[in-house]
């Protein structure tokens, strides 16, 4: 039994089309999870636990390596702990406030503004030079998310009438493009190890905002339903995924795994749908179609390096 179970497991993890489908069904899963934990267990202290379950995983299963390759990243210290603080620990701590305020249709969808808003910070960045179909497909991108952002009528827009929580979203978002404009930098050390290092920054750097949201007396730790949401966000979108997709990455490229984190809005829209019943109006299906437009438009001159980046802290 144990034997073809193995076998089953190693043709799974040497298949990149169901490691990369797995990991982005996980991501946007979170957007669900994000949703369910509210009256469960606070923002802060999510955030706090997810990292630090990683961590502990984490030094049970790469303390060799990460000793090993920690001389080539320790120049890099001030780096990384930046890339955690915007990446894994600001862009999650926004996206379980959001959740608070917003749906979580509206914050699977969202997301599906971080390529345009990476290939705006490449410009910005880096004078990464780009060609008309690029600046449609940004555009385009952004007119779906204001769709979302406006609940289907634009004209919100000029009166400011924007969720709070949709605003957030849209922040957080600026947080984790800034984190993948950051990958470029990155120490050359293995993927996990890398994703390692980042875990173990992120776990402590967690700690501040949790005594914070406890000194507010807002902090809510987990009750047992709370404690299944914070496992499956540790365990699931926090870890398994990452190593699918870095798995994904080393079978078929960065630049072709790098297509399927597209799929993370639409995986968060039906799991909202099929598992909190939200509702799925027009304008959503609306706003998935130009964001999806937008991102193939953006992708058509897109360098492969600039897919490298996984697809959620």
């Amino acid at each position: 039994m144990i034997q073809p179970l193995s076998r089953l497991l190693r043709s799974a993890y040497d298949r990149p089309v169901l490691m990369l489908m797995l990991a982005t069904l996980a991501w946007g899963g979170n957007s669900v999870a994000g949703k369910m934990a509210i009256g469960e267990v606070s923002p802060m202290v999510i955030v706090f636990l997810r990292w630090a379950i990683v961590g502990s995983i984490v030094l049970v299963t790469m303390r060799k390596g990460i000793t090993a390759h920690w001389p080539q990243m320790r120049p890099y210290f001030l780096h990384l702990t930046l890339m955690a603080l915007f990446g894994f620990v600001g862009f999650n701590m926004l996206f379980y406030i959001a959740a608070h305020s917003t749906s979580a249709v509206n914050l699977g969808i969202i997301q599906g503004a971080m390529p345009a808003l990476v290939l705006i910070g490449a410009v910005i960045a880096f004078g990464t030079r780009v060609v008309a179909l690029q600046v449609a497909g940004i555009f385009v991108t952004m007119t779906g998310v204001a769709l979302v952002a406006a609940k289907g009528d634009l004209s919100n827009l000029a009166a400011l009438e924007i969720n709070m929580g949709d605003g957030i979203m849209l922040i957080a978002c600026v947080f984790y493009a800034g984190y993948t404009l950051a990958l470029r930098n990155r120490p050359l050390v293995p993927g996990a190890i890398f994703f390692g290092v980042m875990a173990l920054i992120s776990a402590t750097a967690s700690v501040p905002p949790v005594i914070y949201e406890v000194m507010a007396g807002n902090a809510l730790w987990p009750t047992p339903k709370g404690w299944l949401i914070v496992l499956f966000i540790a365990i699931f979108p926090s870890f398994l995924s990452q190593i699918f997709f870095m798995r994904g990455v080393e079978l078929i490229g960065p630049a072709r795994a790098g297509i399927f984190i597209n799929l993370v809005p639409i995986f968060g829209a039906i799991l909202a749908v099929l598992i909190l019943s939200e509702p799925f109006h027009l304008y959503h299906a609306l706003a998935l179609g130009l964001v999806f437009t937008g991102i193939w438009l953006s992708e058509r001159r897109k360098a492969p390096e600039a897919a490298s980046a996984s697809g959620e802290g």
